[in-house]
């Protein structure tokens, strides 16, 4: 049988000369014909530039490694001796391996060839998604309050201003609507919790001197809770809730200005 012709190429190491090498004589590598590979690979590793010893270094040794393979292949078996394992086996499974990941290799550089290929437009989202934000936690803001509370306390000072209006005067005269804006509510509340750091939910109703500024001032507690600019802390030695700024840590020095 003729050698097989091909042309010398570069070749990142000895297994990528056998991998090109079964591939040339189209064999199976499960079934490497040792003899022949050894004397293609060995007629190889004889061309190569031996000046360059770090570079041929690793081909020798793989020379090697065929040649002790092909010598136990051919020495005869004694009809005795148990089943020996393929003395292949060993460099088939390096084989693999480097096969595999060879393969992995090739695939990472086509997706970086095609990944240089790709442009990619600028972010474009709509305004409402851009100004999105979440919605606040009313649990961590309220704490161990719950509305029932409030209410409760809400009902008290409003029944403390029905005790304080005459039954009988209160209906002389020309009743005028009231006009108390939440907005104005909403800064007074504000203004006072950063005024003072932690507020009395009583004091701050009771501060209302008819019942609509009362209603109104509950109203704007209300929408501050759920904007998250206020939290709710329960004071049961007063029977009391405490408003503070979310960021207020209870029981330092502004605790005085509780009313």
């Amino acid at each position: 049988m003729e050698p097989i012709a091909y042309k010398l190429e570069a070749f990142e190491g000895p297994l990528d000369l056998l991998l090109h090498l079964i591939e040339k004589n189209k064999v199976s590598i499960y079934d490497i014909p040792i003899v022949q590979i050894t004397d293609q690979y060995i007629e190889y590793v004889s061309a190569m530039d031996h000046e360059d010893l770090d570079l041929v270094s690793d081909f020798l040794v793989m020379a090697a490694t065929l040649l002790d393979i092909k010598a136990r292949m051919l020495l005869p078996k004694e009809e005795t001796e148990e089943e020996e394992e393929d003395p292949r086996q060993e460099l088939v499974e390096r084989l693999l391996e480097y096969k595999k990941y060879r393969y992995m290799s090739e695939e990472l550089r086509d997706y970086a060839v095609l990944g240089e290929q790709l442009v990619y437009r600028a972010a474009d989202l709509p305004p409402e998604v851009v100004h999105y934000r979440p919605p606040v936690d009313l649990t961590e803001l309220l704490g161990d309050v719950d509305i029932a509370k409030l209410k409760k306390i809400f009902d008290e000072v409003m029944r403390r201003r029905e005790d304080r209006t005459d039954p009988v005067r209160s209906k002389f005269g020309r009743i005028r609507r009231e006009t108390v804006q939440i907005s104005d509510k909403i800064t007074h509340v504000r203004a006072a919790v950063a005024r003072g750091g932690r507020r009395s939910f009583r004091s701050l109703l009771d501060h209302g001197k008819t019942k609509m500024e009362v209603v109104v001032t509950f109203l704007a507690i209300l929408e501050l809770i759920k904007t998250g600019e206020i939290q709710l802390t329960e004071d049961s030695t007063r029977d009391d809730i405490i408003i503070q700024a979310p960021d207020k840590v209870p029981g330092t020095a502004t605790d005085a200005t509780i009313e």
